[in-house]
């Protein structure tokens, strides 16, 4: 049963993308999606055995790599962290294929469509269940292969394969740095298993190493690579920029993507990996400080986004913020608690965005929408339930982790939670700000479309408003029914799963805060949301006043180009590289050293030679004699020398060979 959950969807992944075209459209699709309903169904049983009875599975499949100290095996470990990761995956996944199977069924290349999803699962899987790091990279690397696959899915299209190419190079980064990490760890661990790593972690947590002639803790630059890694895949503060671009590709993609696969990978690594940062840290302090930038930042871009899927990529980068920022204070229950949840509104929020641009004709972008809420109720309660969970609404799914993080990063009572906590209040005040905007620029303000369009937009039944209505019900209910299982006092659930040392465990504290600080977050949050639907409901002049002041344009412009990411990125790095790599890479080395002294150079050398020594065959005999003695004479001259000297001979000979083709040129030429 445990393997069977991995290898269904690798099994419809390679059926429906080699036989999808005698399977039709809706044979693949029908196929996928069953796949991946059994798979969940099969989750809910791991999920029972072992997270709730406790029995945790260790299963060796076949020993892969065996060479001298470096042994790996394809080994799968179920564990109450990956039973959850499990549930939540194919839940989405299976959900997204069931969505897929309308919202692109008009597309002729739909079963290819499905192969990749259903490719894209079998990897994230490959990955939470892995019992090694470089089983866990395979997974790792493979759902950024899809990620390139999906986004770039419409590859006709200019801005598709920019995205793709974006996001595949921006996760090398982190991809590089994750390859370092396990190195290091193989190097002075002699092995690469969680078991093994975690049993001998304390025994090296006073151990310096040379790295870069620089002498540094082991476990800090563990931690560090393995961290770098993370901000790659979950798209933290400097290598963010690619997630809003993956945009591009279908919807059900972004949901797949952002909802509960990739992105929370960085998460479950920093989750998995907690028995080398509890040893190490000032790493878990550069964690929470990282997360806490993204999530402020993040949601600093999302206010003045207009494209309607952006500004939920966004948020994705917000509340992924929250979730390292969570690891970093110790925390990683939580952080795992809020990814659970996270994963099923912000799966809610993106399908809904999905089903309304299926209504308004492709139509992204939100000022050219309005006055949806009649045309789309189902949509609009979906969104409307979606946002609120989003902002941390009380007694919504949101509400629970996400306030829940804020406190126990207040009751840390150390610098780091206090820059966390603020940050992460703040950030929760423009969250509910740029959620609600989206809702009035969508559904309440006035009618902006073409009138071709707005007035045939409609809510479908069928397989779109079922996959929302599915989405909904743990959007609102999941957080409260599993709190106390998860991360309630004193529970067990995760036990050995996360490694978290007694003095470091600030749960039971964070009862014990200020009422002040407990309620800020809610409050701020309840602010932005009023004020958000005030200043676009009623005051949007005062709104429009404040945007075209001479402050207002430069912070609207700061935040519109995205605090200049790009711009950095693509004038000082994208364009210094792309010089470099022309004239000194290209130009230089390879069309210069390397074709002068390799095969170019070799054939004019050869060919030249040869002409040369064929011109010296005049045909007279006096000439040859001429030539004959000349040349004795010089080496018997040559001889004499070394003798006289004490060189060797052998490099007056080449000399001497030298000096006889030039002088053999010389004599072509007069």
């Amino acid at each position: 049963m445990y393997l069977t959950i991995v290898f269904l969807t690798f099994v419809s992944s390679l059926t429906v993308g080699f036989f999808g075209r005698f399977l039709g459209f809706y044979g693949a699709g029908l196929l996928a999606t069953s796949c991946l309903i059994l798979a969940f169904f099969i989750s809910m049983f791991i999920f029972y055995e072992v997270a709730l009875l406790g029995c945790f599975s260790y299963l060796k499949l076949v020993s892969w790599i065996s060479s001298e100290t470096l042994n790996v095996d394809w080994g799968f470990m179920f564990d109450s962290l990956t039973a959850v990761m499990c549930c939540v995956v194919t839940f989405i996944s299976c959900l997204v294929h069931l969505y897929s199977t309308e919202y692109m069924s008009h597309d002729p290349h739909l079963p290819r469509f499905m192969s990749y999803l259903s490719l894209f699962t079998f990897f994230m899987l490959i990955l939470v269940t892995a019992d090694n790091f470089i089983q866990m990279f395979v997974g790792w690397e493979g759902v950024g292969l899809c990620s390139y696959l999906l986004i770039n899915f419409w590859f006709t299209r200019i801005q598709a394969n920019k995205a793709a190419i974006k996001a595949m190079l921006m996760n090398r980064i982190g991809d590089f740095s994750l390859i370092i990490g396990i190195i290091i760890i193989f190097i002075y661990y002699k092995s690469v298993d969680y078991a093994s790593v975690a049993a001998i972690t304390p025994f090296l947590k006073t151990d310096v190493i040379t790295f870069l002639n620089i002498n540094v803790s082991l476990l800090t630059i563990v931690g560090i690579f393995l961290f770098i890694g993370a901000v790659g895949k979950s798209a933290q503060l400097g290598l963010h920029t690619w997630l809003p671009d993956a945009m591009e590709g279908p919807t059900p993609v972004s949901a797949l993507i952002h909802a509960a696969t990739m992105v929370t990978a960085g998460v479950f690594l920093l989750a998995r990996s907690s028995f080398v940062y509890e040893y190490s840290y000032d790493v878990l302090g550069y964690i929470s400080i990282a997360g806490a930038l993204t999530a402020f930042c993040a949601s600093t871009i999302g206010l003045v986004q207009n494209d309607l899927k952006r500004v939920i990529a966004y948020s994705t980068c917000s509340q992924l913020g929250y979730m390292v920022f969570a690891c970093g204070l110790s925390n990683y229950s939580t952080g795992v608690f809020h990814l659970s949840n996270h994963a099923f509104f912000k799966a809610l929020l993106f399908l809904s965005a999905g089903s309304i641009i299926h209504a308004v004709n492709d139509e992204q972008d939100m000022r050219k929408m309005g006055g949806l809420k009649k045309l789309l109720p189902f949509t609009y309660s979906m969104v409307v339930i979606g946002s609120l969970a989003l902002i941390g609404f009380p007694f919504l799914t949101g509400f629970y982790s996400k306030d829940l993080i804020l406190e126990l990063a207040f009751s840390k009572f150390s610098s780091f939670g206090f820059f966390s906590y603020f940050l992460g209040t703040f950030g929760a005040f423009l969250t509910a700000f740029y959620s609600t905007r989206l809702l009035c620029l969508t559904f309440l303000s006035e009618p902006a479309g073409h009138k071709s369009v707005i007035p045939f937009a409609a809510d479908v039944p069928n397989a779109i408003t079922f996959a929302l209505g599915v989405l909904a019900i743990p959007s609102i209910f999941i957080g409260f029914y599993s709190k106390d299982m998860i991360v309630g006092l004193g529970t067990e659930f995760f036990g050995t799963a996360i490694y978290v040392p007694l003095e470091n465990n600030n749960i039971f504290d964070a009862e014990f805060i200020d009422l002040f600080y407990k309620l800020l977050p809610v409050n701020l949050s309840l602010l932005g949301a009023t004020l958000s639907f005030l200043l676009y409901s009623f005051y949007y002049r005062v709104l429009f006043r404040l945007k075209v002041s001479v402050v207002g344009k430069r912070v609207y412009n700061f935040f519109n180009r995205k605090w200049f990411f790009d711009k950095i990125y693509n004038e000082y790095f994208g364009q210094f590289f792309f010089k470099l790599g022309y004239s000194m890479s290209y130009k230089f080395i390879d069309r210069g050293i390397f074709e002068l002294l390799g095969p170019t150079g070799l054939s004019f050398t050869t060919t030249g030679l040869g002409s040369n020594l064929y011109r010296n065959q005049t045909g007279y005999m006096y000439h040859y004699t001429y030539s004959i003695l000349v040349s004795f004479t010089v080496l018997l001259a040559l001889r004499f020398l070394w003798l006289f000297f004490f060189i060797d001979f052998r490099l007056f000979l080449l000399f001497f060979i030298l000096l006889f083709l030039t002088f053999a040129k010389l004599e072509i030429k007069s």
